[in-house]
């Protein structure tokens, strides 16, 4: 019989005094019953809810357990996604440079053109409405590359568009390169239209589809430096006899690019080009329908398209028409193209100093900030008549205009289809690439009209229906179409 445990009370005796305790006994059980009590068999009930409990969980164990682990061999983990090599990673950085690449011969290109007009001008006896018929030439071929990009997309692919846009581009400068007469020099700007747009519809649904800010940044400050080096070298080819050789320069740049991506992306599609690096695919959407018929039921697609157009629009019109305004306005000389190299200068290091502002602060909201800032800097520019004020004032205007089409690149990433990402984005950015000659072309028609004055109060106009077109943006991430 088992004895009564004893209670502690009993045995704490004085110092002086001593007890014997009772003699325990050791019974030892029968193995088998001591089994019985910790196995439970699958085909024998387990009495008691306690011990049902228990059996129950233990056979859930076993029968999720291998018999045999040493057998089997270890638990297989739950799969991860493998890490990439280092060649994987050398390639995706050389896929952004290409992309990169691409997006400086763009800003090549928009830089180009400001410190050459007066010498435009000059030579072909026009005036400003006249000579703005270049950026309506090149808004024209805009529209027909982002129409044409979408279904060549399907066709062609990434790889092939990418080399198909920079060759069209070399043939552009080729014509312009001649001199030939002015509709024929606008022929050449149209040509060159179709052929960037194709490109920075490629480069930048490439990059957005890497859902990494900080390269979307960068790409977009590779434009800046282009736009940013082409005004430094249009100026001095402005003060020569052979003005039109600086189109030869643009010319080696385009063919440099073909070149470039021939050697990187070998013709792969965008699945492909993804896939080499160790990138995951985009989901494919399950619409019958093609992209393009799509991608234009997407309502936040045409306000953004709207924002990028009137951004792009403002930035080639500064950067422009900036300097043909500092020579009338404020007595300027032939140097004053370097006016536009500030601002272009400004839109690059804005692109990458302001990426810690732009996470701070939201990438949202900070677009109001900097239009708030961007308007008041052009009313000192509007209002104070100092030349070197102006040039400094200009130059802060490029940075703080430098994070807005970057921003709105990674909104697209936030609110459209993956599936749909790439074209929509493409349209956008084509979009967006014919602001940057419509704008121009007002601005050119309202100086014919009014004086080159008008071109500050059309800028602060068209920075505050910025900041109304892109209030209309949804926020969050979780808002789609």
């Amino acid at each position: 019989m088992d004895q009564p445990p004893i209670p502690l009370e009993t045995i704490m005796l004085p110092s002086n005094e001593t007890m014997t305790l009772p003699t325990l006994s050791f019974r030892p059980m029968n193995p088998r019953d001591f089994l019985s009590k910790v196995l439970v068999r699958d085909e024998e009930p387990v009495a008691g809810p306690s011990n049902a409990v228990n059996g129950a969980s233990l056979h859930e164990r076993r029968t999720r357990e291998p018999e045999s682990s040493h057998a089997s061999g270890p638990v297989p983990e739950p799969e991860s996604t493998p890490e990439r090599t280092r060649g994987q990673v050398m390639m995706d950085h050389m896929q952004l440079f290409a992309a990169c690449w691409a997006v400086v011969l763009a800003g090549w290109n928009d830089g180009t053109t400001g410190p050459l007009l007066p010498r435009i001008q000059q030579v072909y006896d026009v005036n400003y409405t006249i000579v703005s018929m270049l950026f309506v030439c090149a808004s024209i071929g805009f529209v027909v590359g982002a129409l044409i990009n979408v279904p060549l997309s399907e066709r062609l692919g990434f790889g092939k568009l990418m080399v198909l846009g920079s060759g069209i581009q070399a043939i552009a400068y080729a014509i312009d390169a001649a001199a030939l007469p002015f509709p024929v020099l606008c022929i050449g700007y149209a040509i060159n239209g179709s052929g960037m747009a194709i490109l920075s519809a490629q480069s930048n649904g490439y990059v957005a589809s890497l859902k990494d800010e900080a390269k979307m940044g960068m790409l977009h400050a590779a434009y800046g430096f282009g736009a940013l080096v082409a005004p430094l070298v249009s100026t001095q080819f402005s003060q020569v006899n052979r003005w039109s050789f600086h189109y030869l320069t643009s010319m080696g740049l385009a063919l440099s690019c073909v070149v470039l991506q021939i050697a990187v992306l070998r013709f792969r599609t965008f699945d492909e080009c993804m896939e080499r690096v160790g990138r995951p695919i985009p989901e494919k959407g399950a619409s019958t329908e093609s992209n393009l018929k799509q991608i234009f039921r997407l309502k936040n697609m045409h306000t953004l398209a709207a924002f990028a157009l009137i951004y792009t629009g403002v930035e080639a019109t500064l950067g422009g028409w900036i300097v043909s305004y500092i020579i009338d306005e404020r007595g300027g000389g032939a140097n004053s193209g370097y006016i536009s190299s500030g601002f272009f200068a400004g839109l690059m290091i804005g692109r990458l100093l302001l990426l810690w502002v732009n996470e701070k602060v939201g990438e949202w909201f900070v677009i109001f900030l900097y239009s708030s800032l961007a308007i008041g800097l052009e009313l000192v520019v509007w209002l104070v008549p100092s030349l070197i004020g102006n040039a400094i004032a200009v130059s802060i205007v490029g940075i703080v205009l430098g994070p807005f089409f970057p921003i709105a690149m990674n909104q697209a990433a936030r609110i459209f289809p993956a599936w749909l990402l790439t074209p929509s984005i493409g349209w956008i950015a084509s979009v967006g690439q014919a602001g940057s000659a419509v704008l121009p072309f007002i601005t050119g028609a309202l100086a014919q009209t009014t004086g080159i004055g008008s071109l500050q109060p059309f800028l602060v106009s068209m920075m505050g229906l910025m900041m109304l077109l892109w209030a209309m943006v949804p926020r969050k991430a979780s808002h789609r179409d």
